[in-house]
């Protein structure tokens, strides 16, 4: 049609020609989305490995987590603004391009470390371009790709395109962490981790390029956020309504969580020396486990509500860190922490992301998402913080400080679970579409990414969702 993709179609064009549009874009958002996984995958879901291969403790894993957590969602706000002047496909790709350009600095780390310069900075280097700048990046970019695919899907198929598109990312993920955990126990033996790294983050560039090729060759239809739907955190915190209270407990929630979740990985690697395909294999465990439970927590969801799901998942949470204390065998790590993480995740994710669709309005839910992913971010923060001071840096005589620290994460998930549950109600509206299919990531730190996978496999996406965040 000659006309620019963000020219507004009239009703007849939008039947025939938009029509056809969506469709292609759909098609080639599968291919976005698999490249994208593979990038991710090979960089973000080794970042505690390489952190710790060139210095890191696990105070410094506690910092990048708690910053990650809090800039994304700052990310997220800016992008929501940006979208009121900008098309959503030049937000998207922008992010995307700055975030690969961000992965040569990475390089260079490594690099540094082989020569032995600066290592007592290098640490906080990463913890600044992971923690801080990449974070903020793709939230502000990751906001507008939600609500830019949600709008090529027809409102009759939304559950029906996210399944299979997650479906087929989630597989290629879990294919990537397993290949990625190979080649780099692989160098590890061979004496080169470094090297290992270095081929896997530049393998990264390689397909988060691919994914930025395949989102320019995907349709924009025009959309801009209208200024009258904004308001500001402090009116969001002051209504305290059923989703703000539902956003209070998500951020002690997450606290509790992070109290423990950043440390499984130090725990395998240094604890139990586990070579990294054990400790890939572990880390996916509950990714497997969450796929094979989504369907049954989907027609759960269904048949007795989401508020149920979220019970449910809020306490089976607090029995992992638990079973991390006394299992040791990495067998029985994946059979049974994994089985209950999967289901953990497949019950709190759709859960809470059909909460929060139900709950909010199309125009105001992107600042609902970011505001609430805000305050997510203030207790991964903190909950990130204390965690990794208490296992590096406190002096506990009575018992493991890890321990001690997975012992007070379980503490208080059942403490929150208990406090703000009941205050919550489940809303009455009944809708067409099925919407617990939809697990692509909301919000990255938000609960549509694998909330406990994301920290305890350190993807950093659809993790399954976070494919795109993934």
């Amino acid at each position: 049609m000659g006309e620019s993709e963000d020219t507004i179609y009239s009703e007849k064009e939008e039947s025939a020609y938009l029509k056809h549009s969506k469709e292609h874009a759909l098609k080639t958002s599968m291919k976005e989305g698999s490249t994208q996984s593979i990038g991710v995958n090979m960089s973000s879901g080794f970042l505690t490995p390489m952190l710790l291969a060139i210095g890191g403790n696990s105070f410094h894993i506690g910092i990048l987590n708690s910053l990650n957590g809090l800039t994304d969602p700052l990310g997220e706000i800016a992008g929501s603004k940006l979208m009121e002047k900008h098309s959503r496909k030049k937000l998207w790709i922008n992010a995307k391009v700055l975030v690969i350009l961000l992965q040569f600095p990475v390089l260079a780390l490594l690099y540094l470390y082989w020569k032995g310069l600066f290592i007592s900075f290098l640490p906080w280097i990463m913890i600044a371009l992971w923690g801080i700048f990449i974070p903020f990046i793709y939230g502000a970019g990751y906001v507008s790709w939600l609500s830019w695919l949600g709008d090529l899907v027809p409102p009759g198929r939304k559950g029906e395109f996210f399944a299979s598109r997650n479906k087929l990312v989630g597989f290629v993920g879990l294919v990537t962490l397993l290949a990625a955990g190979f080649l780099l126990d692989l160098f590890k033996t061979k004496g080169y981790v470094l090297l290992g790294f270095s081929v896997l983050f530049g393998l990264a560039i390689v397909f988060r390029l691919s994914s930025a090729h395949y989102t320019s060759k995907i349709f924009n239809p025009y959309f801009r956020v209208r200024k009258q739907s904004y308001f500001s955190f402090s009116s969001f915190l002051k209504r305290y309504d059923n989703y703000g209270k539902f956003s209070v407990f998500q951020a002690f929630f997450f606290f509790s969580i992070m109290l423990s979740a950043p440390f499984f990985a130090v725990r395998m690697l240094e604890d139990l020396h586990f070579s990294y395909i054990t400790y890939t294999l572990v880390s996916l465990s509950s990714t497997v486990f969450y796929l094979l439970f989504t369907p049954l927590t989907g027609k759960f969801s269904d048949k007795y509500g989401n508020l149920k799901l979220i019970y449910l998942g809020s306490f089976l949470f607090p029995l992992i860190p638990l079973l991390w204390v006394v299992i040791e065998n990495p067998l029985y790590l994946i059979l049974i922490p994994g089985f209950i993480s999967g289901l953990a995740n497949a019950s709190f994710i759709i859960g809470t992301t059909d909460f929060s669709y139900n709950s909010t309005s199309p125009q105001k839910r992107g600042f609902c998402f970011a505001y609430s992913a805000l305050l997510i971010g203030f207790g991964t923060l903190v909950g990130s913080f204390i965690g990794g001071w208490i296992v590096e840096y406190s002096h506990i005589s009575f018992i493991n400080p890890m321990f001690f620290a997975f012992i007070l994460s379980s503490a208080f998930m059942i403490f929150t679970a208990l406090y703000f549950l009941p205050k919550l109600r489940e809303d009455d509206k009944i809708r067409s579409e099925k919407r617990h299919f939809e697990i692509v990531h909301p919000i990255r730190a938000f609960n549509s990414v694998v909330i406990w996978l994301r920290q305890f496999s350190y993807w950093h996406v659809n993790i399954l969702n976070n494919e795109d965040k993934r």
